[in-house]
């Protein structure tokens, strides 16, 4: 099952990791708002009900084309990736029975732990939702852009995430059978009847982290989009990295799912924030279409060719 857990999770992580390539023609001009590029905020690009949704569908079709045309260098990804988890993966109890008993030993690690990783699920929704009344309160247009992508970046992390739990089926670290047998990072794979825990939940979607995948999601739209202020991107992903982390010590999940999680959300942000740069800049040069004429100019008793151009 193991194999099939790598080139399961390395084949949907390495698309993803291509598909994070499509070129991001702004690349060098974080602004989402284009105040860079376009002096006249009449010119800068919108994200309504309508552009909204097309750009999360033309995600959606980036997403599932690109297996069909992957280059050599994608599946070198693919390759990369596969050793980078099969490594991590022999690290996997250790790490999951070292983390148990340093959170035993330490009250204040549990107090921390359970705090900061509900901001990868109520908190995270919280302090998106605050920063999207906040944006629109002040009327800050990139603010709201980023916003808005970031939570475009969630629905395709929550997407992939569901289906690479489904196609892995990964028995979570605080599972223990009936028969006393410590935790194993077992994969069962899809359509196995998994028991569940005492909340009701089934105890085989360990992989990838949610928590991990969500909270990076959201942590590479922001550093990307305000990469011009060096603290964001510190932030963000220093947020997510302990977010990602508390999922360890609250024996949630195991290390590769974490790495895992972690990938699968800074890909998404990638692909997302690429596929709205492209967007906003065709449809910036489309604006910036005019009409070229060719004109003939009487100066001085001599006749001069000139050629005019008229902005649309």
């Amino acid at each position: 099952m193991k194999q099939i857990f790598l080139i399961v999770s390395a084949f949907i992580f390495g698309t993803a990791s291509a598909v994070a390539q499509y070129p991001d023609t702004l690349i060098n001009s974080p602004d989402s708002s284009f105040q860079q590029n376009v002096p006249q905020a009449n010119d800068q690009p919108r994200i309504n009900f309508n552009t909204y949704f097309a750009l999360l569908g033309n995600d959606a079709k980036l997403a599932i084309t690109k297996p069909f045309h992957m280059s050599k260098q994608d599946w070198g990804r693919v390759g990369i990736f596969a050793a980078a988890l099969g490594t991590l993966a022999l690290a996997d109890r250790p790490i999951q029975r070292y983390a148990v008993d340093l959170r035993t030993r330490s009250n204040g690690l549990q107090k921390v732990s359970k705090q900061v990783t509900r901001f990868g699920s109520i908190y995270g929704i919280y302090t998106i939702g605050a920063l999207t009344v906040a944006s629109f309160v002040s009327r800050d247009e990139k603010m709201q852009t980023t916003t808005l992508l970031a939570t475009q970046s969630l629905i395709m992390t929550g997407a992939l995430e569901t289906v690479v739990k489904f196609l892995t089926g990964r028995q979570r670290p605080y599972f223990i059978d009936s028969t006393n047998v410590p935790p194993r990072p077992i994969f069962y794979g899809p359509f196995h009847k998994a028991p569940r825990d005492q909340n009701g939940k089934r105890t085989n979607t360990s992989f990838p982290s949610g928590h991990a995948a969500l909270s990076f999601a959201v942590a590479t739209v922001y550093a990307r989009e305000y990469k011009n202020k060096p603290w964001v991107p510190v932030v963000a992903y220093s947020a997510a990295g302990l977010i990602s982390l508390s999922r360890i010590t609250e024996n949630r999940h195991w290390a590769t799912d974490l790495l895992a999680g972690a990938a699968l959300g800074y890909l998404s942000g990638r692909l997302v924030t690429n596929n709205w740069h492209h967007y906003a800049y065709m449809k910036f040069r489309k604006k910036g279409n005019g009409t070229l004429r060719f004109n003939l100019q009487y100066n001085q008793g001599q006749i001069m060719p000139g050629l005019t151009y008229t902005f649309d």
